[in-house]
């Protein structure tokens, strides 16, 4: 990080940290509608390949920050530190307007602290999950940063109780999706069967993820193919590393008779053009729920990280569909539930019942129309507004 961040006099410098795939992702849109706000604007720090395309300066790789689970990041931990006290010290000495951490809590919520200290206005873009587990840490928050962006709408209110500055904006897919996805027409235009059902199994965009999930979700796609033998498996993958992984995890488990179509990227395309998703529990759970197409959710961790995990959890449910809708909409089969057999067990059942299909599109249609907002616009007013720029 020895070269400068910014370089353009005169602009606008805003420092940004997204630390995987979804960050990107809301990233790419904020820096959008900042672009459309302000003529002259420079943005670096630590981001995604969407946030490269659109004149992002990133000084380390992504995939660096993007690690789950205590045990997997204590492997990584010296480095992680590392790369955030370079990333604040260069901040500190080059001073940007504002500061956006995007996600990555265990990541930015230090790097935010000290920025503020140092002056530096601090933005937190999507609030940590303190309405599932550890909801002290509202106040604590509120210490470390000037401003808290909230996707969903149960999260500000606990933030104004405890006196923090909070912006309630929407999540910027529930606009992007539209609120009726063309199936037929997305798949004519990826080239797919008509005839057969289509699969789309998500194991997950952190290679961490693809070492637990990959397999299982392979072995589950052989049992749907020895039930449907005309089947299609769709398995967008966001990465080349987490594309090669996904190979050599067919390799291991001699699965290349699989009619898999792998994708590169173009999750979105893959959820609407199929009869059902297999997705491992995260941020694209949201995605699926918002594209209408019923699915299974999964996750598998360490033993150990499992065990510290649960004993957090206030809620019932991990997937954010079933959080959102406040009840079991989507099944989810978690750590020891997460077997071949059973997940092929209830794709089976969501693509052959016609009736549990339905009533899970209907409680995804209700919650996208409450979650449409415009995202991308009141995420830049506010950090404008902590720039003191208009």
């Amino acid at each position: 990080m020895s070269q400068p961040l910014f370089t353009r006099t005169g602009a606008l410098k805003v420092a940004m940290v997204a630390g995987e795939a979804s960050g990107d992702l809301l990233a790419a849109h904020l820096m959008d509608a900042l672009k459309a706000r302000h003529e002259n604007i420079e943005f670096a720090g630590i981001g995604g390949p969407r946030m490269e395309a659109r004149g992002f300066h990133g000084v380390v790789p992504q995939e660096k920050l993007a690690v789950r689970g205590y045990a997997e990041v204590l492997r990584v931990l010296p480095e992680l530190l590392r790369i955030r006290r370079r990333l604040r010290d260069q901040l500190k000495a080059e001073r940007p307007d504002v500061f956006i951490g995007v996600d990555a809590p265990d990541f930015n919520m230090a790097l935010e602290g000290a920025l503020k200290a140092a002056g530096i206005p601090a933005i937190h873009y999507v609030s940590p999950s303190v309405w599932a587990w550890r909801p002290e840490r509202v106040q604590r928050i509120g210490k470390l940063v000037n401003r808290v962006l909230c996707l969903f709408p149960m999260e500000p209110p606990l933030y104004q109780q405890a006196g923090v500055p909070v912006s309630y904006v929407g999540h910027p897919l529930a606009s992007e999706i539209p609120l009726e996805p063309d199936m037929r027409a997305m798949r004519e235009q990826l080239g797919l069967p008509r005839i057969g059902p289509i699969f789309t199994l998500m194991p997950g965009s952190r290679k961490s993820e693809l070492h637990y999930m990959g397999p299982l979700f392979i072995e589950a796609a052989k049992r749907l193919l020895a039930r449907y033998p005309d089947v299609t498996f769709l398995v967008p993958l966001a990465t080349r590393a987490t594309m090669d992984i996904f190979d050599r995890l067919l390799t291991k488990h001699r699965a290349w008779e699989l009619p898999i179509r792998k994708l590169f990227g173009h999750a979105q395309m893959a959820m609407i053009a199929s009869d059902a998703v297999l997705v491992t529990s995260g941020t694209a759970t949201l995605e699926v729920a918002l594209a209408k197409r019923p699915m299974v959710i999964s996750y598998k961790l360490s033993t150990l990280t499992y065990w510290l995990v649960k004993r957090k959890i206030r809620l019932p449910y991990v997937g954010l569909p079933n959080i959102l809708c406040g009840r079991f909409v989507v099944p989810e089969l978690l750590q020891n539930d997460a077997t071949p057999d059973k997940l092929a067990a209830e794709m089976v059942r969501l693509y052959e019942d016609t009736a549990a299909r339905a009533e899970m599109v209907q409680a995804f249609t209700d919650l996208h129309l409450q979650l449409k907002q415009d995202t991308a616009a009141l995420a830049a007013n506010a950090v404008l507004l902590e720039a003191k720029c208009r």
